[in-house]
């Protein structure tokens, strides 16, 4: 590798040196490719334009068809022809369940994980996203003159772990050294503010094929931070898209197909983008649409977006008064419907100036530049979507990363044994914004085994998360007083359903208190259940020094402390223990005067003083 001295202010790097790095927009209906190239960015183009349709297609023999010529097989072969496969991507049959009926294609597998059932073969959605980027990949270095040596693909801002890990393993799987995950509001605002040089406060409204994504962003200096990040995973203009099939009513009956449906509807939609109205024609259907239609058909849609809008406001602290502009990004923002709707959103006209099918791509080239050596007045400082923790004993969660940190992060915590001669700690990784966990998103379990037994408290076990600059998690575990440790890069085996990331942060807000109460109410359990047994084992250990009265009065206290455990007052069960530590009191320092005499026995006074003063 060669090095070279440049003088303050002056890249390091010489153009021809220079890495070839791109911007990856892996979309849920289009997919885009961008490099930097003389210091500003630029959409990779090919032919039939930039725009790569995320649509493959599987021929029975073998065959394999990515884009355009894929997309002319929708109609024909609508079960081999696959599209919007990125909704599929990291996630299980359970999450799909909503949707699945809408599909044109079958579905097979589990919980866990899904695959596409095609006439020749059965494909996973990362395999089936790898020959998207596969076809990026080959139209980068047609255009470049050789081997693309890295690529950032950007993600929407919610997805969750699984689903940034199954990104990362179809570029893996394309060929690709993918350098970084970025997020797409991110991505777009990257772009926005190096175009216009922008200082101040932006939101980015990411309305796309299959998911809607809204970011609050600071721009300052080159520093671009995240404030707070909200969404939907699945929702997008794929919906509108079944929206209008449903409207339509007898498509399928009228002659077509519900693949062939959902193509005319596409086209109805981009229609009335610069027309006021126009028909649905499917076989013998023909029927008229207004653009006042769509709007009433978006309405139910465009609903959700708003409520993600104004909590991610909330969440970072301002009035939509306090914005210094709104971003669009997605294709579907180029309606006229859904700028409307933003627009009555923010009381305020959106930006849409850099073509919205394309900013994301290519802000991902900037950052793809900036970490290839280029430009390096760009900082980009992202958050977690959602808290991430641990469960403590009865079934309290423990955070440890909490939701809209900046990342990368850390952070480490240590916890003890709860029983004697505990040799093992079960570590339950949890995600999600409630207090208990059964009511959050379980990441993965592990074990740290090989611990010499010890008396309870003992033991000190050091939890350790650290998320890296693609919102990844790895979770690392030592007992300190032995050295002990494992460490678990966490990847849970699917995403999170439609609603559940919705509900989350809906739930943490509507039970807020509730779930406070419950939490003390598990705490006081669990410190009543330890007391009452170190307790009933120090009255069998040392009967010697009970005395019958305090015996009598410390079983009473006990009983006492057992009812008020049964029930739902966290506040019963403090007294509880408050009033059995007054009734043992005696015997507590009988016990202790004991073992005090123990270690001075034989002791002279002045050595005594010495111990105690020590």
């Amino acid at each position: 590798m060669l090095l070279q001295i440049s003088e303050p202010g002056q890249s390091g790097i010489k153009e021809a040196c220079k890495p070839r790095v791109v911007g990856i927009d892996l979309g849920t209906t289009n997919s885009l490719v961008a490099h930097v190239a003389d210091a500003s960015p630029a959409v990779l183009s090919g032919e039939g334009g930039p725009l790569v349709p995320s649509v493959v297609y599987y021929a029975k023999d073998g065959e394999v068809l990515v884009g355009r010529p894929a997309q002319a097989h929708a109609v024909s072969s609508p079960k081999d022809t696959l599209a919007s496969v990125k909704r599929l991507i990291g996630r299980g049959a359970k999450d799909l369940a909503s949707i699945r009926a809408l599909l044109p294609y079958e579905l097979a597998g589990d919980d866990r994980a899904v695959t596409i059932q095609t006439s020749s073969k059965s494909v996973s959605p990362v395999e089936v996203s790898a020959e998207v980027l596969k076809e990026l990949k080959a139209r980068a270095e047609a255009a470049l003159g050789g081997p693309i040596e890295g690529a950032v693909i950007t993600v929407p801002a919610y997805f969750d772990d699984a689903q940034r890990q199954a990104t990362r393993d179809a570029g893996r799987l394309a060929g690709l050294e993918v350098m970084r995950l970025l997020a797409e509001p991110t991505a777009a605002a990257l772009a926005y503010g190096l175009d216009r040089n922008a200082t101040g406060t932006y939101a980015v409204f990411d309305l796309g094929g299959g998911t809607f994504d809204i970011s609050i962003l600071k721009l300052v200096d080159g520093v671009f931070e995240v404030k707070s990040t909200g969404g939907d995973s699945a929702l997008g203009g794929d919906d509108i898209d079944r929206a209008i099939v449903e409207w339509a009513a007898g498509a399928e009956s009228a002659g077509g197909t519900l693949a062939a449906a959902l193509v005319e509807a596409r086209r109805v939609k981009e229609a009335l983008t610069s027309s006021a109205s126009t028909t649905f024609v499917l076989g013998d259907l023909r029927r008229e649409i207004s653009r006042a239609d769509l709007a009433a058909l978006a309405q139910p849609l465009l609903v959700k977006t708003g409520k993600a809008s104004r909590r991610a406001l909330k969440d970072a602290g301002l009035d939509k008064t306090e914005l210094d502009g709104v971003i669009l990004v997605g294709g579907s923002t180029r309606s006229p419907v859904v700028r409307d709707y933003v627009k009555a959103l923010f009381d305020r006209e959106p930006l849409a100036d850099i073509d919205p099918d394309q900013v994301v791509a290519l802000g991902a080239a900037v950052q793809a530049d900036v970490l290839a050596g280029g430009a390096q007045n760009v900082t980009l400082l992202d958050v977690v979507p959602l808290s991430l923790g641990v469960e403590m004993m009865g079934g309290i969660v423990e955070k440890l990363i909490h939701r809209n940190t900046t990342i990368p992060c850390g952070s480490s915590q240590t916890f003890t044994t709860y029983a004697d001669n505990q040799t093992g700690f079960d570590v339950h990784v949890l995600q999600g914004e409630r207090e208990t966990a059964d009511a959050c998103r379980s990441l993965a379990r592990f074990t740290l085994k090989g611990i010499p037994p010890m008396i309870a408290g003992m033991a000190r076990l050091e939890v350790t998360f650290l998320i890296d600059a693609d919102g990844l998690l790895k979770v690392m575990a030592k007992e300190l007083t032995t050295g002990i440790e494992t460490t678990v890069e966490v990847k849970p085996s699917y995403g999170l359903s439609d609603e559940e990331v919705e509900q989350m942060l809906m739930d943490s807000f509507e039970y807020a208190e509730e779930d406070l109460a419950k939490r003390n109410l598990l705490t006081e359990r669990v410190e009543a259940e330890r007391i009452l047994a170190a307790t009933r084992q120090a009255f069998i250990t040392d009967a010697v020094l009970l005395a019958p009265d305090v015996k009598v009065a410390g079983e009473g206290a006990m009983s006492t402390l057992e009812t008020a455990m049964a029930g739902e007052d966290h506040l019963a069960i403090r007294h509880a223990i408050e009033a059995l530590d007054l009734a043992t009191k005696p015997f507590a320092q009988i016990r202790m005067n004991r073992a005090i005499g123990a270690q001075l026995h034989g002791v002279t006074i002045d050595a005594a003083a010495k111990k105690v003063g020590a």
